[in-house]
């Protein structure tokens, strides 16, 4: 692989309308910058498209240069896949339109915008689609990759409401895959991440959510952890699917409501949601008081695109960010014991382990109805390591894995490839489970070269 293309750049740079650039030039390092400070890696060229119509261009170059091709979008992903060294970064940072069709609550999403973009284009109109939960993420990634988050139990996930994307091929074609279009492909992009071409629009059903939902924490002692856990796997059996409940577990920031004695303490805290403002919300609320005794609580209606940044100031950009992850059935009680025993011992104050609901829609859907084929998983479990110094890189790290290991005979098979790091690639086969012959054979076709592997690559 060359380490600088050979091709005189200003050919490239006559063809496209974005802009080209190279190490050195100004704004190089700001846009190979991503959010996991993990990752450092230096393109030897970076195209920030303007238009799809950029971007076979740019897979040309490539190409013909025999450059490693990584595609970012917000730079979100835990991996890192965004950025390559010695490659080209395809960068759709400057690509964030969100077109809102009200008449057929249908949304139009270029590859740059975030979930921030995405909300506050829909929310205007009273309307969204299920996105995650931290409004910095990138809108192409999430949706790749599955998407989840608070509506996700009553509209199901991401991809369940992904009615179209546009896409460029390895060999430059531009192509719409749909329920009517390139099929195969439709059925592939959604879960099988990046494998199959550049995705260079979304087009989203939409659902009347808000503009109000009730929503908000109540936070817990975390010596009151186990009961207050145990509740809530009784609690969430029964709850209607408007509502959703989270559980983080980590160091109490210094959050307002909390009394300072609190503050930089464990605890467990209820993540609540309730996708209306009506006073039924307040009354199924109710019952999670009487988990424990709450340290506080901060619960009210509010904005759904405000509640959708509520966890955005502890998933800041610069730290560094080590996951692992399973999918759950059920939370058993020797899941909760390994739950329990790493939360008492949080190597930094930034760690954390959070349980996330799916329940509800999402399990309606067929298995093999798209690539992401767990349609059984009631729960995602994230260990997420963060921290900011490296001197703790190895105690983060071995937390992180120590944790994985103890948790995994009670998990359900497969994987949320969001959450999977870049050393996960023996897991691949596995988080895909009986879905992945298909998409192998799906990879063939539309990339038989793998020249799309910066991802969980799936290789032909």
């Amino acid at each position: 692989m060359n380490t600088r293309p050979n091709q005189p750049i200003e050919a490239l740079k006559g063809r496209v309308k974005g802009k080209v650039m190279l190490p050195g030039d100004p704004g190089y390092d700001d846009a190979r910058r991503i959010w996991n400070a993990m990752i450092d890696r230096r393109p030897a060229v970076i195209v920030q498209c303007a238009e799809a119509a950029d971007v076979p261009h740019a897979v040309s170059f490539a190409r013909a240069q025999e450059l490693e091709i990584s595609i970012r979008g917000a730079g979100h992903n835990i991996a890192g896949n965004a950025v390559c060294d010695n490659g080209m970064m395809i960068d759709f940072s400057g690509m964030r339109t969100v077109r809102v069709d009200v008449e057929s609550r249908r949304a139009r999403v270029e590859p740059g915008a975030t979930l921030s973009d995405v909300d506050r284009a829909t929310q205007q109109h009273g309307l969204a689609t299920p996105l995650g939960i931290n409004s910095t993420t990138g809108i192409a990634g999430l949706t790749l990759g599955g998407g989840f988050g608070w509506l996700t139990r009553k509209y199901g996930m991401t991809i369940d409401n992904l009615v179209s994307v546009d896409m460029v091929t390895a060999d430059g074609a531009q192509i719409r895959a749909s329920d009517r279009e390139n099929t195969d492909l439709y059925w592939a992009v959604r879960g099988g991440g990046g494998n199959f071409g550049i995705a260079t629009r979304f087009e989203f059903s939409l659902h009347p959510v808000g503009p109000e939902v009730i929503a908000g924490l109540l936070v817990f002692p975390f010596a009151q952890a186990r009961q207050v856990l145990a509740k809530y796997r009784e609690f969430v059996k029964s709850a209607p699917e408007d509502m959703n409940v989270w559980v983080v577990l980590r160091k109490a920031p210094p959050l307002p409501f909390l009394p300072a004695s609190v503050h930089g303490k464990e605890i467990a805290a209820l993540a609540v949601f309730y996708a209306g403002s009506d006073p039924g919300g307040q009354r199924l609320i109710e019952p999670l008081r009487r988990f424990g005794d709450a340290h506080g609580e901060h619960i009210g209606a509010q904005p759904y695109a405000q509640w959708q940044q509520a966890f955005d100031p502890l998933l800041t950009p610069g730290a560094r960010n080590y996951w692992k992850s399973h999918n759950f059935t059920e939370i058993s009680d020797g899941a909760l014991d390994a739950i329990l025993e790493f939360a008492g011992r949080l190597p930094t104050a930034q760690c954390e382990i959070f349980l996330g609901l799916i329940a509800g829609a999402a399990n309606r859907i067929p298995a093999d109805a798209t690539a992401y084929g767990h349609r059984g998983t009631k729960f995602v479990l994230n260990v997420h390591g963060r921290w900011d110094d490296p001197a703790d890189d190895g105690r983060c790290i071995a937390w992180a894995r120590d944790f994985f290991k103890a948790s995994a005979p009670y998990a359900s098979p497969g994987a949320y490839v969001n959450f999977m790091t870049e050393e996960e690639t023996d897991r691949i086969a596995a988080a895909y489970g009986s879905s992945y012959a298909r998409l192998v054979q799906i990879k063939r076709r539309y990339d038989p070269e793998n020249i799309f592997h910066m991802n969980q690559n799936i290789k032909p």
